[in-house]
Formats: C-alpha cells, structure tokens, sequence
C-alpha cells in the first residue's frame, strides 16, 4: 500500500526514503523551489545532503496528489501541526494520519494526538517516535521506534505498513506515555547541552539526565501514562539518545545557552516551546518539575546558567 509523507525537513525526507524501501512513497513539499530542486537533483540537499532520492520516491507540491493515499505521515513541527492540519481539513479527513512530531502544543498544553483527536475527528490517528535521527534512517542504519495507537488493530496493521529494511517499530495504545515522552526528553536535551556548555562535566549530565527522567516519568503518569511506556524507546530510549548528541537540535540549543553564545534563530527547536508548555500545564497539576521549570527560565534569559545550578543544588534534600 502506497504511503505519503507530508514534510520535506531532514526527517520527512529519511523517513519517505526508508518507506521506499517498500513501495511507492510521495513526498510532499510546501516550497515549490524546494521540491524542484529535489525533482531536479533527486537530493534534498537543502535538508538532508548526500543522500540520493530512491526511484520509488516521488516528490510534489499538490496536496491534493499526496493526500490520496489512505496512510499519511504527518513530518512537520509540533507547533505547525494544527494549522497543517486545519489548512487541509477536508483533504485529510477520515485518513490515517501518522503524526511524526514531538511535543506539546504552547497553546493547549496537547500533544500530537490529541490534537489530531482535537483538529480531525474523523480521522485516524498515530504516533510515530522514538530515539532517531534522519541522517541515520536516510542512510539505512538499524534505527527502532515507538508506534502509538489508540485502536490496537490499526495500531498493529501500521506497524507491518511501516516497517522496512532498517526501521524496526514496537507498538503500544499508549499514546499519553508515548507523546510525553517524546515530548518532555528534548527539554532534558536542552538542560544536559546546558551542563556541558558551561563545562560542568559528565557526572553532573548523569545527574541531570537520571533526575530528568524521574520528572518525566512524574509528568506523564499524572496524565495517565503507563511507566512501562517510559521506560521504553519513546521516553527512556529517545532520553539516552538526545541527551548525549550534539546532532540533537534541543542539545546544541543547551551548549549554546551553557556556552552564552547566540543560537540560530531558523533552526526549529521543539524543546523550546515544549519546556513553556509543560511548565504551565505542571503549576495547573501542581506537579514538581524542577528541571523543566528550570530549562522555562534559561530559554527565556530569566536566569544564568551558574543562577540555574545553584537553584537545583540548594533544593531540600529527600529520598532517591
């Protein structure tokens, strides 16, 4: 079955190029220079250079050609998610629609589903994420993700669809656990790129990364997630993966922000916006998230760096 990938970023583009793997894949790009220039070069060498384009990969700029496959993968931003969504409400309706996002939406405090649910009711939704980056599925390295869906039976019906040569999916219905995980890892990223910006070691990224997770986990179970689910590649996995990389976008906004160095404001950074989102909705929950609260603080240049590590090293001693 034919499949469609809505995005033309890094990581639309890997993921179209793995799925062609299987068949026939289109690729859709907003910018009509863009997507000629795919056309023309059979390369995204905007987004993703060295990596050819497969014969069974075709790219288009009509949303209308790229919607009329039944399984559509949804490769934008979070933030963009809704209005991607509402732009092309009657093309996308009663679809299967794979959001490729992580997460929580700044306005609502929602994650990729449940904006789907949100947005589209008449259509199917997923969730696809997990540790990755496009570079490595574009160049067929052995990568495993986290597929989410509320409906067991397409859940599983997905995850045949969707599988290739060298993308291996697990699957779950818990799609609560598998968006906070998803999302709620890159601001950990953001924090862990802070600590080894300022220079202030491994041990202390251990610390961060160990903490982090447990406010993860805090954050998400008190939304209805089941811990297993962050235990697995959707939270602990994608944790370990972003955390330690400088080819995390979240990472190399931390070192930025640790080093004081300005960041690239072009670059999206799903973090970011996630970090505001998820401190709100916490103060809403009264859930202690100090990390997260924290990484709100440096974003937005309310405190330092050095401020930021006194603040986390002089709250009350307790139990692990």
């Amino acid at each position: 079955m034919s499949v469609s990938v809505l995005g033309s970023g890094a990581f639309g583009t890997a993921l179209a190029i793995s799925l062609a793997g299987n068949g026939p894949v289109t690729l859709w790009a907003r910018d009509t220079n863009h997507a000629s220039a795919m056309k023309a070069s059979r390369e995204n060498e905007k987004r993703l250079p060295g990596v050819p384009l497969p014969d069974h990969l075709s790219v288009t700029t009509d949303i209308a050609e790229a919607t009329r496959n039944e399984t559509l993968l949804l490769a934008v931003p979070m933030q963009k998610l809704r209005s991607l969504l509402v732009e092309h409400s009657e093309l996308l309706a009663g679809k299967t629609l794979v959001a490729c996002c992580k997460g929580i939406e700044l306005n609502t405090g929602l994650g990729p589903i449940a904006v789907l649910n949100k947005t589209l009711p008449s259509a199917k939704p997923a969730l696809l994420t997990g540790p990755s980056f496009a570079d490595d599925i574009a160049r067929g390295l052995p990568t495993a993700l986290t597929l989410a869906c509320d409906d067991a039976a397409l859940c599983k019906d997905l995850q045949q669809q969707l599988t290739t040569a060298n993308l291996r999916l697990y699957r779950t219905t818990d799609t609560t656990g598998a968006e906070q995980g998803g999302a709620l890892k890159n601001v950990m990223a953001i924090a862990c790129g802070a600590v080894i910006g300022a220079g202030l070691g491994d041990s202390a990224r251990a610390a961060l990364m160990t903490r982090g997770y447990a406010e993860m986990q805090r954050m998400a179970m008190a939304c209805g997630a089941r811990p297993e689910t962050l235990a697995g590649l959707s939270g602990f996995g994608d944790l370990t993966l972003t955390c330690s990389s400088d080819l995390s976008r979240n990472y190399r906004l931390g070192l930025a922000i640790g080093r004081g160095e300005t960041f690239d404001p072009s670059v999206t950074v799903e973090g970011a916006a996630t970090a505001r989102a998820a401190a709100a909705k916490a103060d809403e929950m009264k859930i202690d998230t100090p990390i997260t609260q924290t990484v709100t603080n440096l974003v937005d240049q309310r405190l330092t760096i050095g401020e930021a590590v006194a603040l986390l090293m002089k709250r009350p001693l307790k139990e692990e």
